[in-house]
């Protein structure tokens, strides 16, 4: 009997499949939220270093549904692995998503509701990515009717001969289209992703894309900066001589082209809760800021399941944690002979190390760390662990007053403050 079929016979059965595994965690139950990597494209950007593997319905059906079971027996054995009674949140992103297809969608949103309702409280968020050309309407009714309350799509620019350099997926004259059928079935509950420093971008094409989006009424938009990664096909070209197809902005024109995109964003009522993060105001929408991430932010419990994912369990009581990472390869994944998670790569967090994390991940956060939760992590306050970093840089007007609340312009030189609280740390 193959695994996967082993373990659906032990569910039919109504038998816990990990229920007498010797080397379970006795742990109390506990929360965790949930992200699932799906490492599938219709084509990998030129500046893409996520792992994922171009596929074709014609060519690689039976890779994704292979997949598809793999990762549901995935979550099964996490959750009682770890003893899990509640999600809070849930996000599936990759790659691309949405190139499942319908079919595959659905049933992997039907066996993850199957999942989550044995559990003790309902999922609050439930986020898909998508790019708008495989984002259609039987995707998205899908996605609607399988329990999925926020929809992210990744649009990077209108511009279409920046996307054509980069070897971007999809027609910019479709994009209208398919963000407004998004915003028919998630009103107030979708959000966008932009890139500044692409290929011929100036500011007047960043705000246009803004303009463009903004007409579409989005609850939140993600504003990056490309980051240049050497390994990427795009990083090799710019570092070749001689290449003038490319032109990428840089240095100084880079900063001012995300500038102009905060702040047209921040004109139009977008608050900057996160360094790359924008949303409307509480009360404007039932689901504006991300959930998730900020579970990711305050340093709080998840799972990772699929190829290339990371999941990271904190103890608060002892102030350390586990992080678990599968290797990025597909076929390893599908192949695991029991339980994926033993092929997982498995790094213990002490303390010191998860000080660090708390404070590089909470200073990206606008309101900052938690203070309570950091005390009640690690016995001691924020302030007791770097004052003398908080002191300088609360002169120079990183802070808002009186807090620890990062000011806008404090974003902007979170990299210098973290250094200094590194440093502080180190000595």
């Amino acid at each position: 009997m193959g695994t996967c079929s082993r373990k659906r016979y032990y569910r039919k059965a109504g038998i816990p499949f990990l229920a007498s595994r010797p080397d379970r965690p006795t742990v109390n139950r506990m929360t965790a939220s949930l992200y699932l990597h799906v490492p599938f494209c219709g084509g990998k950007c030129d500046y893409c270093d996520f792992f994922s593997v171009p596929v074709t319905e014609s060519r690689d059906a039976g890779l994704m549904d292979a997949f598809a079971d793999s990762i549901l027996d995935d979550v099964e054995d996490q959750f009682a692995f770890f003893n899990i009674d509640d999600v809070p949140t849930v996000y599936i992103g990759g790659g691309t998503p949405s190139v499942l297809g319908t079919a595959r969608t659905e049933r992997l949103l039907e066996g993850l509701q199957s999942l989550l309702t044995s559990l003790n409280k309902p999922v609050t968020e439930f986020t898909v990515e998508a790019n708008p050309e495989s984002a259609d309407d039987d995707f998205l009714r899908v996605c609607a009717s399988g329990g999925v309350n926020r929809i992210s799509l990744g649009v990077q620019t209108f511009h279409e001969p920046s996307r054509r350099t980069v070897h971007r997926a999809g027609e910019s004259n479709a994009l209208k289209k398919r963000l407004a059928l998004a915003a028919e079935y998630f009103p107030g509950a979708f959000s966008v992703d932009l890139i500044t420093g692409l290929p011929f971008q100036t500011g007047d094409i960043v705000t246009e894309d803004i303009e463009r989006l903004l007409a579409l009424q989005p609850a939140h938009i993600s504003l990056y900066s490309l980051i240049l990664e050497p390994q990427t096909p795009l990083g090799k070209q710019v570092s070749q001589q001689g290449a003038p197809s490319i032109s990428l902005p840089c240095g100084d024109e880079a900063d001012n082209l995300w500038l102009t995109g905060r702040d047209r964003l921040e004109q139009a009522g977008f608050a900057q809760y996160e360094v790359s993060n924008f949303a409307l105001p509480s009360g404007h929408s039932r689901m504006a800021e991300c959930a998730h991430n900020i579970r990711y932010w305050r340093m709080e419990s998840w799972l990772g399941a699929g190829p290339s994912a990371s999941g990271t369990i904190i103890d608060n009581k002892a102030g350390s944690g586990r992080r678990f990472t599968y290797p990025a390869d597909i076929n390893a994944y599908l192949a695991a002979s029991e339980r994926q998670l033993d092929s997982a790569h498995i790094e213990e967090i002490d303390k010191a190390d998860l000080i660090r994390e708390t404070l590089l991940m909470g200073f990206r956060y606008r309101k900052g760390p938690d203070p309570l939760l950091f005390r009640q992590r690690f016995g001691r306050n924020i302030e007791n662990c770097i004052p003398q970093t908080i002191a300088r840089w609360r002169k120079r007007g990183f802070f808002e007053e009186n807090s620890l609340a990062v000011s806008g312009n404090g974003l902007l030189f979170i990299n210098g403050f973290l250094r200094d609280a590194f440093g502080e740390i180190d000595a």
